[in-house]
């Protein structure tokens, strides 16, 4: 019996694999998936999957193609979810800062050098207009860590989706100033190139599973109620955030999309150069449009 590897963020996006991996289709062929919470976020499973200790992650678009051109050697096999990633920009819930107007001298409290919430703040920054020569980092792993950390005394960021923030919101832990979108697709599939010559077409099969899983859920009537349960989560929030997300049920990959992507992630400072689409993506098996 050989096991696939599979990592994720704890969070409701990834609904659609648990429900996947805990069907096990594989079994028959002698293949047991195993799913592990990453709660460090995209900056670690990168590092992950290029030291071996993951198969297939999903990782934050623009997390996974700045490691990539920094020699990470994986591939995307697909998007998980193509719409954006609203992030909260939260701060402590003492704190007497209110908006981000405010804010003088940027400080981020982030997972991890590379991760979505490192690489989002040079967005906010843009928008904002805050130098980001100037702009401080602190790393905390993850969101108990933010938590930990947040001073009432100086007003330290913290950018994380916001969904999965807002039970400390409610509770007044931390005060959320304002969102920031990503602006490309959030969630990309990716596989190691050593998984990838193992599990040869396992790993297609075991992502167009997902994508049906995916469509399924959009239909689901239990869907808000079975994610609620699951990620502790109020019902007319993940109500709200079901009609807000759309994942991806198919290969299909904008070509236009994923250039501008990534000319924008360049002008962010994200990404140093072009990178070539067919040595990032698994060519032959996903559906370039456009």
């Amino acid at each position: 019996m050989k096991t696939l590897r599979i990592t994720g963020v704890p969070e409701h996006f990834n609904f659609p694999w648990r429900n996947v991996v805990a069907a096990q289709p594989f079994l028959k062929d002698g293949i047991k998936l195993h799913w592990t919470d990453e709660s460090r976020g995209s900056g670690q499973m990168n590092k992950d999957l290029r030291e071996d200790n993951t198969d297939v992650a999903i990782v934050l678009t623009e997390s996974f193609l700045k490691d990539f051109e920094a020699g990470n050697p994986s591939k995307m096999i697909g998007y998980h979810v193509i719409s954006p990633l609203n992030w909260g920009i939260h701060i402590s819930g003492n704190s007497k800062v209110n908006s981000l107007d405010e804010i003088q001298n940027p400080t981020f409290l982030i997972s991890r050098i590379g991760s979505g919430s490192q690489l989002m703040s040079y967005v906010l920054a843009k928008r904002e207009g805050w130098n980001t020569e100037n702009v401080e980092f602190k790393i905390v792993n993850n969101l108990p860590g933010a938590l930990e950390e947040m001073s009432s005394e100086k007003p330290e960021m913290f950018l994380w989706e916001k969904y999965t923030t807002k039970p400390w919101v409610d509770a007044g832990q931390m005060k959320r100033i304002g969102e920031v979108p990503s602006p490309w697709p959030c969630f990309a599939i990716i596989a190691t190139e050593k998984a990838l010559a193992e599990f040869d077409d396992v790993i297609f099969q075991l992502r167009d599973l997902v994508y049906q899983e995916s469509l399924k859920l959009m239909d689901s009537s239990s869907a808000v109620a079975d994610i609620s349960k699951i990620y502790e989560l109020n019902e007319t929030d993940v109500k709200e955030w079901i009609a807000q997300t759309t994942w991806a049920i198919d290969a299909g990959i904008s070509k236009n999309q994923l250039i501008t992507s990534m000319n924008t992630m360049r002008t962010l400072g994200i990404i140093s150069g072009e990178i070539q689409l067919e040595k990032v993506l698994t060519y032959d098996q996903v559906l370039i449009t456009d």
